[in-house]
């Protein structure tokens, strides 16, 4: 069975004649019980007739509903599922049914935050916020037992297995894969991380998707509002990062200064200022490196002497 739109007629019209109908009958079922009680036998099976259609009147009366902006009702008719009225307004459909409500409203919510290893097996804590709304009342109503806690679960499941295949940082020894590209860790700076906040967001949400389709439900976004290292690990994931930050910019530093370096010994050479041996030159790309590289000022020292002497 699908989503289909239940028998309705407007409800204003059907109430008016549902009132006038009633009022006529019962007046008529009052004033043949009084005949039948004064001796008219023959007022007997009026009395039973109008006292009959007065009980129909009621039992339509039961068919009436009022659907609100942004919800539907779904109609069961002694539990078969007979249509969902999702038009706002006032109605009248088939007496003796159930109808439930089902809201069509934007909702969102947040998960719990989630201890669970990332890919690399480092444990984090991990939360995300959910939009979702109806879109299937059918399937709401009657493909899950119950379509908000269906939700939740299945949004928590999905965060616990994104958590899983991606790491929390992308490369967190990314200065030590550029010093030595050989040993196969530079690759791992293109993983998509759990901190790609854009990336991470739409696979979670196509995840979460694929799992409420069953109930009816839309996700609209998903989002990380959540993310760090469990405590245990904080401290010491702190000073990894730290120290990964202070061997990328020690890096960059060394790249500069043989770039000067090597810029200032070709100048010398261009221009003919001095003639140095590979001794000379060794000294002065010492001395360079020290003043370039040093993470504090260089005390200048006049040499009044030369290297040989």
């Amino acid at each position: 069975m699908t989503l289909r739109s239940a028998f309705r007629v407007n409800g204003f019209l059907v109430g008016l004649v549902l009132l006038v109908v009633g009022a006529a009958v019962l007046v008529g079922a009052i004033a043949s019980a009084a005949a039948v009680k004064s001796g008219g036998a023959g007022m007997a099976v009026l009395s039973v007739v109008c006292w009959v259609l007065v009980a129909l009147v009621v039992i339509a009366v039961t068919g009436l509903t009022t659907v609100g902006p942004n919800e539907a009702k779904v109609v069961q008719f002694f539990g078969r599922y007979v249509g969902s009225v999702s038009d706002p307004g006032f109605f009248w459909a088939l007496p003796l049914t159930v109808k439930r409500r089902i809201s069509l409203r934007v909702r969102n919510f947040e998960t719990q935050k989630l201890k669970v290893n990332d890919f690399d097996g480092n444990p984090v804590e991990i939360a995300a916020v959910v939009v979702y709304r109806v879109v299937d009342s059918f399937k709401s109503a009657f493909a899950v037992d119950d379509y908000e806690e269906y939700v939740q679960t299945q949004s928590e499941a999905a965060v616990r297995h994104l958590a899983t295949v991606h790491p929390y940082d992308a490369a967190p020894d990314a200065a030590a894969a550029e010093l030595s590209p050989a040993s196969g860790t530079a690759g791992e700076s293109n993983r998509t991380s759990l901190r790609n906040g854009t990336e991470v967001a739409e696979e979670l949400t196509a995840e979460l998707r694929e799992r409420t389709e069953l109930a009816g439900i839309e996700i609209l976004e998903a989002r990380i509002t959540h993310l760090a290292y469990a405590p245990e690990i904080a401290q010491a994931m702190l000073v990894r990062q730290q120290a990964a930050q202070v061997v990328a910019a020690r890096s960059r530093i060394v790249d500069g200064a043989v770039g000067m370096v090597g810029m200032a010994l070709r100048r010398l050479a261009d221009e003919n200022m001095v003639e140095l041996d590979e001794e000379r030159r060794a000294t002065m790309v010492s001395n360079l490196l020290v003043v370039l590289c040093g993470d504090r000022a260089a005390q200048p020292v006049v040499n009044t002497g030369s290297l040989y002497s």
